[in-house]
């Protein structure tokens, strides 16, 4: 799955004839930290891909050198086939979108979404066009005379939005724009951001924390460490196919559980998991991720089932979380409808997937 996901991206650039963004080697240090580290990307025409990652990353610092906000120490920055390295920010053809907004405060927000086609001296008919339709794009059209202190998050974020396509970007830049909104605001912008998108047909590049906004969004997630892309595929395959343990225990929520392999399975502590380990020798020891979902709640006894008490219920809405402290010392979360009965407290517990975490702590995208 992995190398067809991968051949579906090469073949997408090499349609496109190249992609549509691309980084080479990308570098920047600030004093002895080394902020981005020699980082590759490729991202085609139309797709969304995502940066994820802790503060201190690098994320931010890679999406500013890409607009031209930071100078790289090394690296070289394409679009498409233009060199765009050295380029000012104005010359690279792409709209910035600023974790805070960075509206002009007296500026009205039709006035703020005009600054561009009028910078670059369009006439006024064809900017209050753009502006009008933008707005309309945005649904803000009712609230173009109104300043940014007279507008909600949610608003200005949309006037932000407006006013990065108005420069008509081929490439759009975005970092964290929504970190500062309510959840419910949050999933809803998300929704409409990804949509407007796709309608443009425009290329995004986004910066994030947050993991679900991440997997909610992007064609591809980019989870950074440290300065570098420590994976890089859909959000599927960084969720259930984690390429280091690192990944592994960044997304989501993780059971990483260390088991010798024998013929039948995989032993962990005094219970045979039974789960296909093709390549590996018995005697192996192996770590497996196994996702609270894919841990499944038996009343009784059975084989490959590791018996344990439930020693904490945490309600999730759909779902309920459970933690499960197993007879042979380990600590289980697993996670079923919160439809189910509630255990008694005594409960087996089994796997229905588990994935292989490999030894290597990185990856090239």
């Amino acid at each position: 799955m992995l190398g067809q996901t991968k051949n579906k991206t090469e073949a997408r650039i090499t349609q496109q004839g190249g992609p549509h963004l691309r980084v080479e080697t990308l570098s920047k240090s600030f004093g002895d930290v080394r902020a981005v580290d020699a980082v590759d990307l490729s991202i085609a025409q139309g797709e969304f891909v995502t940066l994820l990652g802790d503060s201190g990353c690098g994320k931010t610092t890679l999406l500013r050198m890409i607009a031209g906000f930071t100078a790289p120490d090394r690296g070289r920055i394409w679009r498409q086939d233009v060199d765009v390295t050295h380029a000012p920010p104005a010359g690279r053809r792409m709209g910035f979108v600023f974790q805070s907004y960075a509206l002009f405060p007296t500026k009205t927000a039709a006035q703020n979404i005009a600054f561009a086609p009028r910078m670059a001296r369009k006439p006024r008919a064809e900017v209050k066009h753009r502006v009008e339709q933008l707005a309309a794009l945005v649904e803000i059209d009712r609230l173009l005379d109104r300043y940014p202190h007279e507008l909600s998050g949610g608003q200005q974020q949309r006037v932000a939005l407006a006013r990065a396509l108005a420069a008509e970007p081929e490439i759009l830049l975005l970092d964290e724009p929504m970190s500062a909104l309510d959840a419910r605001i949050r999933a809803k912008l998300r929704t409409e951001l990804r949509g407007l998108v796709d309608r443009l047909g425009m290329t995004a590049l986004y910066v994030t924390h947050d993991q679900e906004e991440a997997l909610a969004l992007s064609d591809r997630v980019a989870v950074m460490r440290g300065g570098r892309i420590e994976q890089i595929g859909p959000p599927g395959e960084i969720y259930h196919r984690p390429r280091s343990r690192f990944v592994a225990e960044f997304i989501g929520t993780s059971n990483l559980l260390v088991g010798t392999v024998e013929p039948g399975g995989l032993r962990i502590n005094d219970v045979v998991w039974p789960m296909a380990m093709a390549g590996n020798r018995t005697g192996d020891l192996m770590t497996i991720l196994v996702r609270p979902e894919h841990l499944m709640i038996e009343p009784l006894e059975r084989s490959g089932a590791m018996a344990g008490t439930v020693t904490a219920t945490t309600f999730l809405g759909a779902t309920r979380r459970l933690t499960v402290q197993c007879d042979n010392g380990l600590y289980l979360l697993v996670e079923e409808p919160s439809t189910n009965p509630l255990p008694n407290g005594r409960v087996f517990v089994r796997p229905d997937h588990a994935h292989v975490v490999p030894l290597d702590q990185g990856s090239t995208p």
